[in-house]
């Protein structure tokens, strides 16, 4: 694998408004030559139409928003419904019955790196949960992140999905927690082979600081009832989003894209 392009993934660049030396999270891809994570891009992988890529500046923010993780290769799952599942890869000589199993050949070189003390724990790259269905998968990388930042895991945003499974979202402390970065999937489909592709993402992992998931913040909200609760500045404010743009009949498409981009360029730049 690249070194210099697996830095440049997770990086933050030196000269940027706030940036310190060291990046805000650092994946240690253990699977050499699998693919590394890589920055989430603004076209949800490629899937997000044409029209919405030009003009919702919200959609797109949001598929940008954090870094996509992928499985370390191609592997396929079939449930029986029950709590059997088999699984089965490419090289693999036929389908195997899915308790835990290790990534191929990660173990013997886990042990032949790790200290005497750590021989043994090489992280399972699969295990079948007590829960019907239910399938844990190690991406292969563990991270770190700054002091005070987190890690949700989540889907891949923007990204469609009708593939056999559906995620379990998490927020790892991850400032504090060095281990692997794992995925919980539940299977919604039984005799019929669930393919994960290593070129396709498997989820999506997004900073966020500590502060903002702790409850003294999240109890901290108001609701308002009523169209008597808005204020002359709440007014004023809904006149210039939706009521001017509408009265404009050479107003141009995508104003809030265009003005959200130019502010983060403002940011970005410092000015």
């Amino acid at each position: 694998m690249d070194q210099d392009l697996t830095d440049k993934a997770v990086s933050v660049p030196r000269d940027a408004p706030g940036a310190s030396q060291e990046p805000i999270v650092r994946f240690h891809n253990l699977f050499p030559g699998c693919r590394p994570p890589q920055r989430a891009g603004r076209d949800g992988y490629g899937t997000i139409p044409i029209r919405a890529y030009r003009y919702c500046e919200a959609l797109c923010s949001a598929a940008a928003f954090g870094w996509h993780v992928f499985p370390p290769m191609d592997f396929e799952l079939v449930w029986d419904g029950g709590t059997g599942i088999q699984w089965t890869y490419p090289e693999a000589e036929g389908w195997y019955p899915l308790d835990v199993a290790q990534f191929p050949h990660f173990a013997d070189e886990f042990d032949e790196a790790a200290p005497e003390d750590a021989k043994g724990f090489s992280p399972p790259f699969l295990a079948n949960f007590i829960e019907p269905g239910v399938v844990q998968i190690w991406s292969g990388v563990v991270a770190r992140t700054a002091p005070g930042w987190n890690l949700l895991i989540r889907p891949p945003a923007n990204v469609p999905r009708d593939l056999g499974y559906e995620h379990y979202e998490g927020i790892v402390e991850t400032d504090r927690w060095f281990g692997p970065l794992l995925l919980n999937v539940r299977l919604t489909r039984t005799d019929i082979p669930v393919r994960f592709k290593s070129g396709y993402p498997l989820m999506q992992v997004q900073p966020v600081r500590r502060a903002t998931v702790l409850d003294p913040t999240l109890d901290n909200y108001a609701v308002s009832e009523g169209l008597d609760s808005f204020t002359d500045a709440d007014w004023d404010a809904f006149r210039r989003t939706v009521v001017k743009p509408n009265k404009d009949p050479n107003r141009r498409r995508g104003a809030y894209a265009a003005e959200s981009r130019r502010g983060k360029k403002r940011e970005e730049s410092g000015s």
